[in-house]
């Protein structure tokens, strides 16, 4: 069994690598923040009275992902966010968070918004879809 690469010097494909697992680190003793995930869809008129768009409240139909990260004792100086299509990374000095996402989404186009008061960092970030019969804008 051989595998061609362009690289003779490399063991394994790029391909055979997950993407995130760069950022994973078994041996780091941070501990886990509680988070949460939930989603988000734009609805009109059109979607709510006549149901004319065919969308539904699955998440198949939403445009964002919405994470909450609960980050008690954290300033929002000490907060390391990195996100790339499929993957969440937080670092904080006492926390550490690698989220592999549920889909694909625009890293270029996410927002984050730390609410101090009630120590959570809120992050919202655009579903990368393929235009199909449900989402078709």
């Amino acid at each position: 069994f051989q595998v061609k690469s362009e690289n003779k010097k490399t063991i394994w494909n790029t391909e055979e690598v997950p993407e995130g697992s760069e950022f994973d680190d078994t041996w780091d003793p941070r501990e886990k923040p509680e988070y949460e995930i939930s989603y988000k869809q734009h609805v009109g008129t059109e979607d709510v009275f006549f149901g004319m768009t065919g969308k539904d409240p699955s998440t198949a139909c939403c445009e964002d992902i919405v994470i909450k990260i609960k980050l008690p004792e954290t300033k929002y100086s000490d907060i390391t966010l990195d996100i790339q299509d499929k993957v969440l990374d937080l670092r904080t000095p006492k926390k550490k968070l690698l989220l592999h996402l549920p889909y694909p989404v625009n890293s270029k186009e996410g927002r984050a918004r730390f609410l101090s008061e009630e120590e959570i960092l809120e992050v919202t970030l655009r579903v990368s879809r393929k235009l199909d019969f449900i989402n078709f804008s």
